[in-house]
């Protein structure tokens, strides 16, 4: 989100507290017997339910399941319909598309650093991955599975027999397992070593002048960074900005009940945004120019407009510098093609 005014701090001190947040964890470890490798620029801890730790066979299982379209009601998409890796875990729809060509209300988000997130759904209405999971698979506009068809699609399959056994030390399959497994598979999709992460680990050759100009705009006089909080580009929290404001959507609203959270939705990371397009829970901005247009405007006056939505009065040139970058936030990611 960008937003309200702030005096502009040194690039060293910028990059000093950028450093400390990127060293601080969001939770404690699991223990696991599985390590995930963490990109540079992510030297944070992932929280992992203590009974879901994360092993090669939960992985494994729950790759293959996310990527098999067993688990649509016409066997037509899986999970990886509208998180594809070769598009950073989203589908550049607009909406998400499911069976039968039924478009939801919302854009499919990536995936990657999912791990680390506090709620899921643009809404925040999952309070855990496994949560999450299971809804995309019984929703009827998205896979459109229920439970009892789902059990016994995999069960008539000897090498899901096989796998589940593997991960959970017998045959049983239930949604629960299901959901554990795919679980298990997202906390390993990590995105980092983008060239904004190089450049604060010391190659200062890693960001543009242009892209250095662009950053000292993003956390100070933009205040894209009151929301975009570095190293995951989110605060994990739900703002009003203003986005498509008289749609039927009530945003967070529809989980809470409380007139504040009207029209908020979740901070989505920027990482890898000059890719994930396009833009925001309804996807209706469609190239960063756009976004940043919006924000320039000071969003959609509404009731419940966020108080840190104000107009920028940003430059032509400032404008292409902040979108500089935005483009330096693109990483590696696992699981790639």
């Amino acid at each position: 989100m960008i937003g309200r005014r702030a005096s502009a701090p040194t690039l060293a001190v910028l990059l000093a507290c950028a450093c400390i947040a990127g060293s601080r964890g969001h939770g404690a470890g699991s223990g696991s017997a599985f390590a995930v490798p963490v990109p540079l620029g992510l030297d944070i801890a992932a929280p992992v339910p203590e009974d879901n730790r994360l092993t090669a066979a939960r992985i494994a299982l729950g790759r293959a399941l996310f990527f098999d379209p067993v688990l649509s009601a016409d066997s037509s998409m899986s999970c990886g319909s509208c998180h594809q890796p070769g598009r950073y875990f989203t589908d550049g729809r607009t909406r998400a598309v499911g069976i039968d060509g039924r478009e939801g209300t919302r854009n499919a988000p990536s995936v990657l650093n999912v791990a680390y997130s506090r709620s899921f759904f643009w809404d925040g209405r999952a309070a855990s991955l496994e949560e999450q999971v299971l809804e995309p698979i019984r929703g009827l506009n998205e896979l459109g599975l229920d439970p009892v068809a789902l059990e016994h699609r995999l069960e008539t399959r000897a090498s899901y027999a096989a796998a589940f056994r593997d991960a959970f030390g017998d045959a049983a399959i239930t949604p629960g397992r299901v959901a554990r497994a795919i679980a298990s598979y997202l906390r390993t999709l990590r995105s980092g070593n983008a060239p904004f992460d190089r450049f604060l680990f010391g190659d200062t050759s890693a960001l543009s002048p242009d892209a250095q100009r662009g950053f000292r705009l993003f956390v100070g006089r933009a205040n894209c960074g009151a929301c975009h909080i570095i190293p995951l580009f989110t605060d994990h929290r739900f703002h009003n900005t203003g986005v498509s404001w008289g749609s039927d959507d009530a945003g967070r609203f529809a989980v809470t009940g409380d007139d504040a959270d009207r029209g908020a939705f979740r901070t989505p990371s920027l990482r890898n945004v000059a890719e994930t397009s396009p833009y925001m829970h309804d996807g209706s901005l469609t190239t960063l120019d756009d976004v940043i247009e919006h924000y320039e405007r000071g969003g959609m006056a509404n009731p419940w407009l966020d108080d840190e939505i104000q107009p920028l009065r940003l430059t032509t040139n400032e404008k292409r510098q902040l979108i500089a970058f935005l483009e330096a936030l693109t990483g590696n990611s696992t699981d790639s093609p």
